[in-house]
């Protein structure tokens, strides 16, 4: 994309396109590419609560010894007691059978307790983790990543691990306990039965395999047709008023109906396949059934065992029941894994790399330390640099994506307290060079100087305190107004956020609301203007009172008469800081020390506004209205 033309919402020049990953991309939800490095990193998780995890598996082996063995009882109870006719007998042994039977249903609740609790414990951990490693990552990563992708990895893919640990691990070990102790206890009772039954689960396993695949492969189309499906609803959603501007409604629905009909169809192949294993399971379990009576029948016959007989019929029906539910679980455990990549990979991402040393601190004129002292560089050898606010750009090469150059050699200076304003079409350069001195991203050749320190030596959170960013496009948080100025400085008081909004011309119309500066925002302050928000915008930049101002179009949002209100506020603010300034609107460059034109990267001209007019060239007839910014 072109770099923003007014410091809003594009991606800079030469950015991948936003959504090439995950659901909102176009790759979509996958089968886990890493099963192995994706269920030792989510043990890692549970590693803490080891102890109980044994506990866990101890009420497992407990639940399904209690439903094999209680199924057990009924050889016993059949040839031992009812047949003999010993009532007396018979309701011991019934009372036996329910306190085996309460007992296992006593190890399933417990299991199931405690496995809620160390799925949500774990997951929580996993959600911290992710949104503190999301604040470490660099700019570029959420340039190649749409928002509802993000998001979807916080809500449906961790929803999926959620499901997983709650439920679905325990199902599977507890399935597959079962199906073991039951093979186990029917070999006991009849080898010979037992072969004819290991006969139809070969085929129920053949059975599960050819469905189990199938549906995971359309599971995995279904997630990736709801993460686009997502993703384009938030983007519809976030251009609401751009679409209503160009009256694009009706293409709008249609990009949504063919998104929703991708999901429709993708969903209900998924769910056809997922829907026939049960059925099918249940089939063949009674042809396995039915064909265990018939042989089972001869051989009690001749052998007497009738007792024997009704316990493995038991069995016969209860062993195919751990396959389904396996078969059931599969699609739900493989989405959590795939799921629980995506988040490993969004946490296993490259962070955003410091290794400055120079550090910002306030020292008195004595040297030491003060709240209230001039703003110094502390160098690791704890030598003391003033901060001035000379900023030099030194023949600047820079792009975001190799072999697609955004800066070609460019060379720069502002001296400290001067005004430099940026000037060019969209795409040359302007807010790559702001986005440059904050380190959002680094160079490739050349060198960018902060008071003669390389700013690849400065500690990015100093080098970032030292800049107050004021942006065309606003973010206002859920809070008060209050808040909200004090966003820039969590420290000041409730006077100095007000100072901060009377020097910003915000102060009028804040104690106008409702609430004053109590009043609660929300929605992004959907109920104020957009110039008000800009205000709010500029107000929280005074209030961090940093030596060093960059406006991205700062007063692109605001009209005329309100821009006039601001002006002196505004020029107080300035007032002492090197100030870097990128404008559309040339009226508001007109009192930079420096205006700076650029093109394709390149620095075409230099000088005041009445040299630039005086030469004639590119400025000069952007100002007089022979040509227009693109």
């Amino acid at each position: 994309m072109a770099e923003k033309a007014s410091g809003g919402g594009q991606s800079p020049q030469g950015q991948p396109p936003r959504g090439s990953h995950g659901p909102g991309g176009r790759h979509g939800f996958q089968k886990p590419k890493d099963l192995k490095s994706t269920i030792a990193k989510l043990m890692r998780y549970l590693a803490p609560y080891k102890a109980v995890l044994v506990l866990v598996a101890f009420l497992l082996v407990g639940s399904s010894l209690c439903t094999v063995g209680g199924s057990y009882l009924l050889k016993p109870l059949i040839n031992d007691y009812i047949l003999p006719g010993d009532f007396a007998g018979l309701a011991r042994m019934l009372a036996v059978m329910g306190v085996i039977y309460a007992v296992g249903a006593a190890c399933s609740y417990g299991y199931a307790r405690i496995m809620v609790q160390v799925a949500q414990n774990a997951v929580t951990r996993i959600r911290q983790d992710m949104f503190s490693k999301m604040q470490k990552l660099p700019l570029s990563y959420f340039d190649a990543h749409t928002h509802g992708e993000l998001m979807s990895r916080y809500t449906n893919d961790i929803e999926t691990v959620s499901e997983a640990l709650n439920n679905s691990f325990g199902s599977l070990i507890s399935s597959s306990l079962n199906f073991t102790f039951t093979i186990i206890a029917m070999l006991l009772l009849n080898p010979v039965l037992t072969l004819v039954t290991f006969g139809m689960l070969f085929v129920m396993l053949s059975v599960v395999r050819v469905i189990g695949g199938r549906s995971r492969r359309y599971f995995s189309g279904q997630q990736k047709a709801l993460g686009e499906l997502n993703g384009y609803i938030e983007e519809m959603t976030g251009g609401q008023k751009v679409i209503k501007v160009f009256h694009h409604e009706e293409a709008a629905k249609a990009g949504f109906y063919e998104k929703n009909e991708a999901y429709r169809a993708a969903a209900t192949r998924a769910q056809i396949f997922a829907g026939i294993m049960m059925p099918a399971m249940g089939n063949l379990s009674y042809v396995n059934y039915a064909l265990t009576c018939c042989v089972g029948a001869l051989l009690a016959i001749r052998s007497g065992d009738l007792g024997g007989l009704g316990a493995f019929l038991l069995y016969s029906r209860q062993v195919s029941q751990p396959i389904t539910q396996v078969s059931q679980q599969v699609n739900t455990i493989l989405s959590a894994v795939a799921g629980a990549e995506r988040v490993f990979e969004m946490m296993d991402a490259e962070p955003e790399t410091d290794t400055g040393a120079v550090t910002l601190t306030r020292v008195d004129e004595n040297g030491r330390l003060d709240d209230n002292g001039a703003w110094a560089w502390k160098k690791s050898d704890g030598a003391l640099i003033p901060l001035r606010g000379d900023v030099r750009f030194k023949n600047v090469t820079f792009g975001y994506v190799p072999g697609k150059t955004v800066l070609h050699d460019v060379s720069l200076y502002a001296k400290p307290g001067e005004k430099i304003a940026f000037v060019g079409s969209t795409g040359a350069g302007k807010t790559t060079i702001t986005s440059l001195i904050n380190r959002f991203y680094d160079i490739q050749d050349g060198a960018i100087t902060y008071d003669g320190i390389d700013v690849r030596d400065i500690a990015k959170e100093s080098l970032r305190r030292s800049l107050g960013v004021v942006l065309q496009d606003t973010h206002l948080f859920t809070g008060t107004v209050r808040e909200n100025i004090r966003y820039g400085r969590p420290t000041a008081s409730d006077g100095e956020v007000c100072a901060a909004a009377k020097l910003a011309g915000a102060d009028t119309f804040i104690r106008r609301l409702p609430q004053g500066y109590d009043t609660e925002l929300s929605g992004d302050g959907g109920s104020l203007s957009q110039g008000e928000r800009q205000l709010l915008n500029i107000a929280r930049a005074a209030c961090a009172d940093p030596p060093v101002l960059i406006l991205d179009e700062a007063t692109s949002s605001i009209d005329t008469r309100t821009e006039k209100l601001i002006e002196q506020g505004m020029d107080a603010l300035m007032t002492g800081r090197t100030v870097f300034v990128i404008a559309h609107r040339l009226s508001t460059v007109r009192t930079a020390k420096a205006i700076i034109v650029l093109e394709h990267g390149e620095i075409i001209e230099r000088g005041s506004h009445e040299e630039l007019l005086a030469a004639r060239g590119r400025y000069y007839r952007l100002y007089t209205g022979q040509a227009e910014l693109d």
